[in-house]
């Protein structure tokens, strides 16, 4: 706008010069070349992958949730040593206690697994780790509710169910890392291996199972709690059930009431399936595989629920 008997550029607006601010102390003079300040708190790197891989209808896609996701939880562990050792050490100690402290359960009569004690023990030491890394990671969850962090994810992305899928992705991925180093541990001390490829795949992929189910439980604990005090529902059930299944000797080698529960104990047809593959004689595969399937799908629903919990809880 323009006043009456005024000139066309009245002078309202200064001549046209540098674009940067000036005399103001406080501000840089100029727009020369800079290195960008990367510095400052990286786990806000997640909220910015999320927030920023949008589609064209403006919706966050669930794989761009899960990468911020997944990437923040797995750098927050492998570049905090409390976070990462215990969940390698405490497979590498059970793997020694029970191998090295029970290998004369193999001279028991009964006793008829081929391989060995040692060979015995690290498919149930395997599987167990796979477990308790969906477990470690459940506490992660929990502790992003304790910090703020899970709730302005929760904010920030519209298709929440990539949280889940993030937090499952770096549960694996940190499972894979232990598993690597148990494995290479136990071949070391002279763990015998039977099977062909295709049955050591089977026995991870059931490993693999474990640490989804695992996962999804803890995962729906921690959504429903959201502090890291809800940490033993998450662990003493899994211990319990783990337990309950022939860790020391075979199915048949067990008496009374423990029989009873490992037979109707759905991790019992895993563990000795593993074992089997791991021998080359693969055992109740179908069995091992729906139970473990079946877990995973009734967690997933566990799971999910948690996550809408969480969603009306703020």
């Amino acid at each position: 706008m323009v006043p009456g008997r005024g000139d066309g550029e009245p002078g309202l607006l200064p001549a046209r010069g540098r674009p940067q601010p000036d005399h103001r102390r406080l501000e840089r003079r100029g727009a020369g070349a800079r290195i960008r300040d990367l510095r400052g708190d990286r786990g806000h790197r997640a909220l910015a992958l999320v927030v920023g891989a949008q589609g064209e209808d403006g919706q966050v896609k669930t794989l761009a949730v899960a990468r911020g996701v997944a990437w923040r939880t797995l750098h927050n562990v492998f570049t905090n040593p409390s976070l990462l050792i215990p969940s390698i050490v405490f497979p590498l100690f059970f793997f020694t206690a029970f191998a090295g402290g029970l290998s004369r359960i193999r001279d028991v009569p009964g006793f008829d697994y081929p391989l060995g004690y040692t060979s015995f023990q690290f498919v149930f030491v395997l599987l167990q780790s796979a477990a308790f890394g969906g477990v470690f990671t459940g506490f992660g969850i929990a502790r992003d509710f304790e910090g703020g962090f899970a709730r302005r994810l929760l904010l920030a992305a519209p298709h929440r169910s990539g949280i889940v899928l993030g937090y499952g992705i770096a549960a694996l991925v940190r499972w894979f890392f232990t598993a690597t180093v148990l494995t290479v541990v136990a071949l070391a001390v002279g763990m015998n291996v039977g099977g062909s490829g295709v049955d050591l795949v089977g026995l991870y992929v059931l490993a693999v199972i474990m640490n989804v189910a695992a996962l999804l439980w803890a995962c729906g604990v921690a959504m429903r709690f959201r502090t890291l005090q809800a940490g033993p529902v998450m662990q003493f059930p899994v211990f319990i059930v783990l337990f309950f299944a022939p860790v020391y000797v075979p199915l048949g080698l067990l008496r009374g009431w423990i029989h009873s529960i490992a037979v109707v104990n759905p991790v019992t047809r895993v563990v000795e399936a593993g074992r089997g593959f791991l021998a080359g004689s693969p055992t109740e595969v179908g069995f091992a595989f729906g139970a473990g399937l079946a877990l995973v799908l009734g967690f997933s629903l566990w799971a999910f629920r948690g996550l809408r919990k969480a969603e009306a809880a703020g």
